[in-house]
């Protein structure tokens, strides 16, 4: 059977490789993106992904760039002004506001599939993108200076850069031989969409609960999509509830801050766990967003550390071909490992220190938590240097991608 040659193979065309795609397509380089699962083309108006993701302005900058944003904006989108977050076990808080910062908002919340929609129907614009959905990957052959792939309906591709965007149990990353550091959380999270008694006020909430942190973030028409981490145990008896004590309890332990909820959407649950790779390249091998790395999701910054991959690989790999250096070379990858392993790794450690300081009732930290938080909201300058780093704003994407 014949090979088919390309410059990149991109393993994955969820929301990040379709992203890379998207951000390598305005260039001479010829990509292909190999994806097992169609995501629906259609949904009905009033249903709600239970799957959002919280999008900072710095992966909405890239998104503009991408071209991808203006048909998430007309599918569905909700930005948010402000966020609260409080303990449950004490007075402690913190809220944020973008009026603070002179910006019009701290970010969106926007559901997963608007997302993979939005960049699919970008990617499927560009001439030098060969999409191949569904398609699976079967087998992984390293040559000298490419990798060769076959597909299972036997069809072989090669190429000098094969990526893996293939989620965080990735194909690709084990065919490597790629060893994952795991930490387990202890914890599983239980989504959902709520309509509440009070409009969310354009607010994202978060309460501190012994067992996890609560999430409330806003959705289009006054709903909420509902991120509930908490013990394995518990996630089982709240998924066995009917909708009328689900709702009781989910209002409870909210402490009805936004009065009743009023209707339910379907529930679903995943089980947390942090991973890291040990390495993110390989020769002529890359990884991206959950294939090298996933977080706790009480930040929300799991897709948006994912975001930033895609802007340092395609900014490495742009500039190699400008300056015709191979792109698949392991000097080449390791510029993009550098730039991102610190900040990841960073990250995951932060998320974990904050799952551990507020997921326990324990007396002293307790105190000493709520303190914390009350100082923080007190002191300006660094909680609005908090925020700002949150939303991506000392380091907006897309800056550094240019044509080729």
């Amino acid at each position: 059977m014949k090979t088919t040659n390309y410059d990149i193979i991109i393993i994955g065309g969820g929301m990040v490789g379709a992203s890379l795609a998207c951000a390598l397509a305005d260039s001479t380089l010829k990509i292909a993106v190999i994806e097992g699962r169609e995501p629906p083309a259609e949904w009905p108006a009033d249903s709600f992904d239970i799957r959002v993701s919280a999008i900072t302005r710095a992966s909405e900058n890239l998104f503009r760039h991408l071209g991808a944003w203006e048909e998430m904006q007309r599918l569905r989108v909700q930005p948010y002004q402000a966020m609260e977050v409080w303990d449950a076990t004490g007075p402690g808080h913190i809220h944020f506001e973008a009026a603070e910062l002179g910006e019009p908002n701290l970010g969106h919340i926007i559901e997963n599939r608007v997302i993979t929609r939005a960049l699919r129907q970008r990617l499927r614009e560009h001439h030098n993108i060969d999409y191949r959905c569904p398609a699976h990957p079967k087998g992984l052959l390293p040559l000298i200076d490419r990798a060769q792939l076959q597909l299972d309906d036997g069809s072989r591709l090669q190429a000098p850069l094969m990526v893996g965007a293939d989620g965080a149990h990735s194909w690709l990353r084990q065919q490597a031989g790629i060893a994952v550091a795991e930490r387990h959380y202890g914890q599983t999270a239980v989504v959902t969409t709520v309509q509440t008694e009070k409009h969310h006020q354009d607010t994202a909430w978060q309460r501190f609960l012994p067992s996890g942190p609560l999430a409330f973030l806003p959705l289009p028409g006054g709903r909420s999509s509902i991120v509930w981490s908490t013990t394995a145990e518990q996630a089982e008896h709240l998924l066995a509830l009917d909708a009328g004590e689900f709702m009781a309890e989910l209002g409870e332990a909210f402490a009805h801050r936004l009065g009743a909820i009023t209707a339910l959407g379907p529930r679903g649950a995943f089980p947390l766990k942090g991973r890291h790779a040990k390495q993110y390249v390989k020769p002529q091998l890359a990884l991206v967003g959950d294939a090298a790395h996933t977080i706790h999701p009480l930040a929300g910054q799991g897709v948006n550390l994912g975001l930033a991959d895609v802007e340092a690989l395609a900014a490495v790999v742009l500039d190699a071909h400008r300056a015709r250096r191979p792109i698949g070379a392991l000097k080449t990858l390791r510029r993009y490992e550098r730039a991102r392993r610190g900040d990841n790794l960073l990250m995951l450690d932060a998320m974990g220190a904050f799952k551990s300081l507020f997921s326990n009732d324990t007396p002293g930290l307790r105190e000493l938590r709520n303190l914390g938080l009350d100082l923080a909201d007190h002191a300006g300058p660094v909680k609005n240097l908090i925020v700002a780093r949150a939303m991506g704003l000392d380091a907006l994407p897309a800056a550094s991608l240019a044509t080729s």
